[in-house]
């Protein structure tokens, strides 16, 4: 004997939901127990709603909700209503959801009657309201799942779902209004035949629902006869359908109307003024939601296009292979001034550019589009990457006093320009207040390519912007990045730049594009969050970077990989000191003995002491680590344009310098100065003790 006759003879009904098409099968005890014809049927989740006591029905969902997020059982009683809102019988029902094999989630269960007295109309067992009483339940639970709505078809299918307290809904349509039509957007209970007549009709014909949408008044028709003879050019096209009643009502929103609604019903409905009032309210706010959702679409498309115009195809760069990534940080319209640019130029070489224009809103997103265009047209000019700067920022400046009254209005921006040069293997670049390039090493190692650099664009009409000359490495990667790559998720320079590390180290002989996709993902992904940094408080940013390896290169972590570090300090930028002592202390990492790290950073910040003090030059400092683990050489090279070499000095007791030669002796296995045509240089080496 099957389980379901089992359960009949018991009295106990079986059905199930298939969520994602709101379609019901139940038996036909279960059917029987809800009010419906005793036969096995298949029928729209709406139709069973319409059985349930309103109050009840919302109860019901917070209790389903709950089971499916803890996977249990759930179980409580119902009362079920007949077309006029009174309460029939009392029924026990239990469920549990079920995941199908398509991954979609079905909700199996039973129902069996408790065979308890009805109280009347919307009333219970257990003290429950009046209709009244299940008509707001119902209003809330609506307007909840419109408010929920993010898109037009959620909208749709939310007002495909409404069962209105004591009678509901078999077919429902919603129009909205396009120029001076009115346009079927969505329908449910009605065939494809008798929809597309009325697929786009024009304002002003002597339709239900275009009167309802033109006059901002609702339209009932209870009956065919009187469809018929009100409207008979309209019921020439709809005498075909099985409805009996009619409610179109105008969708509304902050005044105007945006569209409206038909509810359609297979018996004759009066439309007491407790049911008008109900469909009226529907009706309001299904077209708030209407309304709110376009805007959000229409932001949206907004959005993607100006992303797309921020995320501009990657021109090859002959001797590199390049990969970028533009992410949004999310919020509001989802764009901001982020930006990058890869174009080649007229002499061959090709141009990196990435940039952030101050703000995240459509002004920033403005301000960056006709910047990014000025600074293609500048360097296409062949202006060398200092003055295509130079140019930019007056150019920006000038946008600024166009633009801005209040001068606290006016946006800066922040540029790095790169010009490659493949034939020398040369990259030459200029900074506008923007981070300094990173490169990762073979190995995994992350180091800042320090550089000098100038104000942001927009803060003077002729700035001046110092160029630096780089060279990476084959299987040396080079990061250009905005701040948001760096501190999103709540971190500050360092902490952001130990996370970056990380996705290099975890990519090593992967592709430029793997390595693109790790860092996204490791500084936006579902794990990114998981560990915040020091600054939670922060606000996200937009992400844009762009990566830069020798062509057909793969990073390999090689035993005996070199680690290079180039850094100048000038008299100017002291601070630039500490700098210096990070990017040694992260070269070496993985050096076997900790002392040693101490001993190489105190020792790097007495040479460039020694400069900053005797000389007014600027410092130039270098550091090279070669050789295999364990037995690795670091040598450090401190150069300046002061010809006066260094000394040993004998200090007293209470003097305040004098010691620096005598701590090199101290701390280092081997030191020097070496006398050169433009100044000198100081160099002190460490050599690696493996004591692991």
């Amino acid at each position: 004997m099957r389980t379901e006759e089992v359960l009949s003879g018991l009295g106990t009904g079986v059905w199930r939901w298939a969520a994602h098409t709101d379609r019901v099968v139940l038996d036909a005890q279960a059917a029987r127990l809800l009010g419906l014809p005793p036969v096995r049927v298949n029928v729209h989740g709406s139709a069973v709603r319409a059985r349930v006591h309103g109050v009840d029905f919302i109860e019901l969902n917070g209790i389903l909700d709950l089971a499916l997020a803890e996977g249990t059982l759930a179980e409580g009683r119902l009362r079920v209503v007949d077309t006029g809102g009174d309460v029939v019988r009392v029924v026990r029902w239990r469920m549990r959801a079920q995941e199908s094999a398509a991954e979609q989630i079905d909700v199996v269960g039973t129902i069996e009657d408790l065979s308890e007295e009805p109280s009347g109309r919307g009333e219970g067992p257990r003290g429950t309201s009046d209709w009244r009483l299940s008509r707001e339940a119902f209003l809330l639970s609506a307007g909840r799942s419109l408010a929920e709505a993010r898109s037009t078809d959620q909208v749709l299918r939310v007002a495909a779902s409404l069962s209105m307290p004591g009678f509901s809904p078999d077919g429902m349509a919603v129009f909205a209004v396009e120029g001076d039509d009115l346009v079927l957007i969505g329908q449910q209970g009605h065939r494809a035949e008798n929809a597309e007549p009325f697929r786009t009709t024009p304002m002003d014909f002597p339709f239900p629902a275009p009167e309802a949408a033109r006059t901002g008044r609702a339209v009932y028709i209870a009956g065919r006869e009187e469809y018929a003879r009100r409207y008979p050019e309209a019921w020439r096209r709809a005498e075909g359908v099985p409805h009996r009643s009619w409610a179109f009502l105008p969708l509304m929103a902050e005044g105007r109307t945006v569209g409206a609604w038909m509810a359609a019903f297979e018996e004759v409905v009066s439309f007491t003024p407790d049911e008008r009032s109900v469909l009226t309210t529907v009706a309001r706010m299904l077209g708030q939601a209407l309304s709110d959702v376009h805007v959000h679409e229409s932001e949206r498309e907004l959005a993607e296009g100006l992303q797309r115009s921020m995320k501009p195809a990657v021109a090859l760069v002959p001797g590199f292979d390049v990969a970028a990534r533009y992410v949004p940080s999310g919020g509001g319209l989802q764009i901001g001034g982020d930006w990058y640019d890869v174009f080649a130029l007229p002499s061959g070489q090709t141009a990196l550019v990435i940039g952030d224009v101050q703000g995240h809103d459509v002004r920033a997103a403005g301000l960056m589009s006709q910047l990014r265009i000025a600074i293609r047209a500048y360097a296409s000019e062949g202006h060398r990457p200092d003055a295509v700067l130079t140019r930019a920022s007056a150019f920006l400046t000038r946008l600024n006093e166009r633009q801005f009254e209040d001068p606290a209005d006016a946006r800066f921006a922040t540029c790095l320009y790169l010009q490659a040069n493949p034939a020398a293997g040369t990259l030459t670049v200029a900074r506008a207040g923007h981070l300094d390039p990173a490169v990762a090493l073979p190995d995994g190692t992350m180091i800042i390519h320090p550089s000098d650099g100038g104000l942001p664009l927009g803060i003077e009409d002729d700035p001046v912007y110092p160029v630096s000359e780089h060279k990476i490495d084959p299987d040396e990667t080079m990061l250009l990045c905005t701040d948001g790559l760096v501190e999103t998720g709540g971190h500050d320079l360092y902490s952001g730049q130990a996370r970056l590390g990380a996705a290099f180290a975890a990519t090593l002989g992967a592709g430029l594009e793997t390595v693109a996709d790790a860092i996204v993902d490791a500084v936006a992904g579902p794990g990114a969050y998981v560990t915040r940094g020091p600054h939670s408080g922060r606000s996200q940013d937009d992400i844009a970077f762009v990566l830069l390896r020798t062509a057909g290169a793969t990073r390999l972590a090689h035993p005996e990989s070199e680690r290079h570090m180039y850094l100048a300090v000038p008299q100017t930028e002291q601070q630039r000191i500490s700098d210096a002592r990070h990017q040694l202390r992260g070269m070496l990492y993985d050096w076997a003995t900790a002392d040693q790290i101490d001993a190489a950073e105190l020792a790097l910040s007495e040479m460039i002491a020694n400069v900053m003090m005797h000389t007014d030059s600027t410092a130039n400092v270098m550091a090279d680590v070669t050789g295999p683990p364990g037995r690795r050489l670091l040598r450090m090279t401190i150069a300046d344009a002061d010809g006066n070499l260094p000394h040993r000095r004998h200090p007293g007791e209470m003097a305040s310098s004098g010691r620096g030669v005598l701590l090199l002796q101290e701390l280092c296995d081997g030191w020097g100065v070496e006398p050169r045509g433009d100044g000198k240089a100081i160099w002190a080496e460490f050599r690696e003790d493996d004591v692991r």
